[in-house]
């Protein structure tokens, strides 16, 4: 048992949450989970991580846990991989002298009102936008900025409520839906407000940033409208050495324009007709297992910088290598339910079979039912291929994600006949 503890409030259910508790393992600090409900995690168990069972929305039940901690051993950093609890690790570093991003900045950047009235007062392009909190005044909202729009939460993760509304009529039935919960996902209070914007056409990129430098850009494929399913990555962008400088610089100066500039920032962009306009600014790493798809492209492992960066010491981002990494995920058209075990590791194995695929994972279970995805929470497995390019491993990845939809069609009715979602992004 080390001497040292990084804490872990909360986590994300898969990638980064059971890498950080590896990384911090490797440097020779113990992790500590953190967690209202540990079994949320499977990984904790599973990699016989310590955890402490503690509300973690009660900020002075959270304290008292961390104090108690503290008695017994240093606390060497915290973090947090979930969005929602970034802002929660944030105010736990300062309150303990530690190192970690500016508490107010979190919470200001979490709030995509709040972060898109900043983004603009700075400069950075964003959409047109307005934030409403009643069901006529998104309605109105829509009418002023010319439909479609998108209509969402102030605040959330992983595309969770994002729908595109074609019709006056659809943006009143998404915004009573929105404005009537009273919690989200994680069971935490939702605001009260919601956000209607400008629909923007262009291609979809993501650039990872740490602490003002962009280490990054990324493809990111989307399903069809009106959800916006993030059905895969690839990266790096091969772009134009003009578009990708205006990416960069448009994501570096959003970060700053925001305040953060510490550890790792996800910025969301669109080029509508050449001019990257920020559509979010996530002060987090990214989800998607982007994160693992930079380390096998890059050799930059985002994941340790980031632990590094928490526990007070250099964060190593020189590139060692370049190449092309890509990831599809898998889901359904139509409702069904998994085939059996055998059906199942057959459609996997022939997945695996596809040359430059390093990863092919189901994270549903066998005779298990499944849906179309509305957001995240819908994608029902993934593909991770590796190549000397972008074009390559994204080939790669199309194939056999393709493999995989074809292998369960035999047992599972309406797998899409575009099982990557990924049509109109491949253009």
């Amino acid at each position: 048992m080390s001497d040292r503890l990084l804490l872990l409030i909360e986590s994300n259910t898969t990638g980064t949450g059971r890498q950080f508790a590896q990384r911090a393992v490797a440097a020779g600090i113990e992790p500590v989970l953190l967690s209202a409900d540990p079994g949320r995690y499977p990984y904790a168990a599973e990699d016989g991580l310590r955890t402490v069972v503690v509300d973690t929305a009660d900020t002075a039940a959270l304290w008292s846990a961390v104090q108690k901690l503290a008695q017994v051993a240093r606390i060497a950093g915290v973090l947090s991989s979930s969005e929602y609890f970034v802002a929660t690790a944030a105010e736990l570093a300062a309150r303990l002298g530690l190192p970690g991003p500016s508490a107010d900045a979190v919470r200001a950047c979490r709030n995509k009102a709040r972060q898109r009235r900043l983004l603009a007062e700075a400069g950075v392009p964003v959409p047109a936008f307005l934030e409403v909190g009643e069901v006529a005044e998104a309605v109105d909202a829509a009418s002023r900025l010319g439909l479609p729009v998108v209509v969402k939460p102030v605040q959330g993760s992983g595309s969770v409520g994002v729908r595109l509304c074609a019709s006056l009529e659809e943006v009143a039935d998404h915004a009573d839906t929105l404005l009537a919960a009273t919690v989200n996902e994680r069971g935490l209070a939702a605001p009260s407000r919601i956000l209607v914007e400008s629909y923007l056409t262009g291609r979809e990129f993501s650039v990872e940033v740490v602490g003002n430098e962009a280490v990054v850009a990324v493809v990111k494929h989307v399903g069809p409208p009106p959800m916006f399913v993030e059905t895969g990555h690839d990266l790096p962008a091969a772009l134009p050495p003009e578009q990708q400088a205006a990416l960069t610089s448009c994501a570096v100066l959003a970060v700053r324009a925001l305040g953060l500039g510490w550890g790792a920032a996800h910025v969301e962009l669109r080029l509508d007709e050449g001019v990257p306009r920020v559509i979010e600014v996530n002060p987090r790493l990214a989800g998607g297992m982007i994160p693992e798809l930079v380390r096998r492209a890059c050799g930059v492992d985002l994941v340790s910088a980031q632990v590094s960066a928490a526990v007070g010491q250099p964060m190593a981002l020189e590139r060692t290598w370049n190449a092309g990494a890509s990831i599809r995920f898998l889901t359904v058209g139509a409702e069904g339910v998994l085939g059996s075990v055998a059906v199942v590791d057959e459609a996997l194995s022939w997945a695996r079979g596809v040359p430059e695929v390093v990863d092919a994972t189901l994270y549903r279970a066998p005779d298990t039912a499944v849906a179309p995805a509305e957001d995240f929470r819908g994608r029902l497995g993934h593909v991770i291929t590796t190549g000397p390019s972008a074009d390559s491993s994204s080939a790669a990845a199309q194939e056999a994600v393709a493999r995989l939809s074809s292998a369960l069609l035999a047992s599972l009715a309406g797998v899409s006949d575009d099982p990557s979602g990924c049509k109109e992004a491949a253009a």
